[in-house]
């Protein structure tokens, strides 16, 4: 019926083709002839032949198409029962599996119960020598003694992590390492170990080890590494005495006791001396308000030093110008003596009136720069405070961008505060102190001018002038 079908529409669309050559024969014939030669016209004939033509060929086309369709068909329904079948032999795999399993489980606990019977106290014996391997081997790992006898955590951690009971040897070695460890906390020793350097390369050098405390070599301290299991350097090592302790014992010899610096937390506080700022980093946490109060005080502390130490030269100049007679000008005294010099044959109204005028002179040079010192002793907490207020917005800035998780986040806030504090009061009070003595000195001076310009009035009254 298909092939009917389709021939059918073949041998219709030959009779159109027909009738649009008709059509266009007929057409051809009224138009005016063109210049070309016609075409050979096709006969009814020629036209059933080509319409037959055509449907063999559709029908030869559709019958391969029948053809390879059903072949696909069978092909695709025997793939699906081999697939099928694969299946259906895995799932009968899986269930013999799954029973093989549960008799081998029951298998195991049977032999397990048996084990832990026949196995009595040994038991409990090899639960306690995993324990105390454990213990042992995390004290090892992190103790400086390590340095000195490597490769003991590998058999400590074979012994916490074996799943039978442990044999005679590692029972005595788990023994000799922990009597090792024990008696060498007693000792100090000397040996040879490779130490990271600051570059990170490896050498050898001698180390000194205070028990389980201290490493030391060249008059530096070592910390353990236990990821790499060898000493290194502090990258920042402790000053003053901590430091010379460290040569001292380093360089002893014989039974001669040394003073030494220990690490009771065996590495820990020293550890945390690298993240301990220095003084250089304490002030850099001042900030530019911090470096500021610095310099003015500076500049203001060296300013009333060498006031005092001229304040104090002029007073030693004015003492020595009491026990001289003859007037100088290189003395604030001697100078108020030459206007009385000057003007001793007036009448005492006008030597009293030269002599102040004298005096007046001289304590704008004697009182000179202490201003300024007081100035800055008063500055400086301010500034101080004004540090802490711009390290406590900083700090609040922090919290409202970061939250209150982290405190490093709030740590520079804090210490800007704290640190310009310091500063301005550390500041502010040498230089009260310096202005305090300074001042001192210039108000000596200036009394001594006021007494011996009385008594030059007084005398000159006395002898009738």
């Amino acid at each position: 019926m298909k092939t009917l079908k389709i021939a059918g529409l073949s041998l219709l669309a030959g009779v159109a083709a027909l009738g649009i050559e008709l059509s266009a024969a007929v057409a051809q014939e009224t138009a005016p002839a063109p210049a070309q030669p016609a075409k050979p016209q096709l006969t009814l004939d020629q036209v059933l032949q080509a319409v037959r033509r055509e449907r063999s060929s559709s029908s030869q086309e559709n019958r391969e198409r029948e053809q390879r369709f059903l072949a696909e068909r069978n092909n695709q329904a025997a793939l699906l029962n081999q697939v099928k079948a694969q299946v259906a032999a895995e799932e009968a795999k899986s269930t013999r599996l799954e029973g093989q399993l549960d008799e081998n489980q029951k298998i195991i606990d049977q032999l397990s119960a048996e084990l832990a019977d026949k196995q009595g106290e040994f038991g409990d014996l090899f639960g306690a020598a995993r324990s105390a391997a454990a213990d042992l081997n995390a004290q090892v790992s992190g103790s400086i003694i390590s340095a000195e006898f490597p490769g003991r955590g590998e058999a400590l951690t074979e012994i916490a992590q074996s799943d039978t009971l442990p044999s005679d040897e590692q029972l005595e070695l788990l023994w000799y390492v922990l009597m090792q460890q024990m008696t060498e906390q007693a000792k100090v020793a000397k040996f040879q170990a490779p130490v990271i350097q600051a570059n990170g390369e490896s050498s050898e050098a001698a180390i000194t080890r205070v028990g389980p405390f201290v490493a030391i070599s060249r008059g530096n301290y070592l910390t353990y590494d236990s990821g790499a299991q060898k000493l290194k350097f502090l990258p920042r090592q402790p000053s003053g005495p901590a430091k010379s302790a460290a040569s001292r014992v380093e360089n002893a010899s014989g039974d001669k006791f040394v003073t030494a610096v220990i690490d009771p937390s065996l590495g820990q506080l020293l550890s945390v001396i690298v993240e301990t700022p220095n003084f250089k980093e304490r002030v850099d946490q001042g900030g530019e308000i911090g470096y500021a109060t610095i310099i003015l005080s500076l500049i203001a502390f060296a300013l009333g030093v060498l006031r005092f130490v001229q304040l104090s030269s002029t007073a030693g100049a004015v003492r020595a110008q009491m026990r001289r007679g003859k007037p100088s000008k290189s003395n604030p005294l001697g100078r108020v003596l030459l206007a009385y010099e000057e003007n001793k044959n007036a009448d005492v109204e006008t030597v009293q009136l030269k002599l102040d005028d004298a005096i007046l002179h001289e304590i704008p040079k004697l009182e000179s720069g202490l201003n300024f010192v007081k100035l800055i002793a008063a500055v400086a907490p301010l500034m101080g405070l004004l540090g802490t207020v711009s390290g406590m917005i900083n700090t609040f800035q922090a919290i409202t961008l970061y939250g209150t998780g982290d405190p490093q986040i709030m740590a520079s806030g804090i210490s800007e505060a704290l640190v310009t504090t310091v500063i301005g009061l550390v500041s502010a009070i040498p230089l009260l102190l310096l202005h305090a003595f300074a001042s001192g000195a210039s108000k000596r001076v200036i009394q001594i001018l006021e007494e011996q310009s009385a008594g030059i009035i007084a005398r000159h009254a006395q002898g009738g002038r």
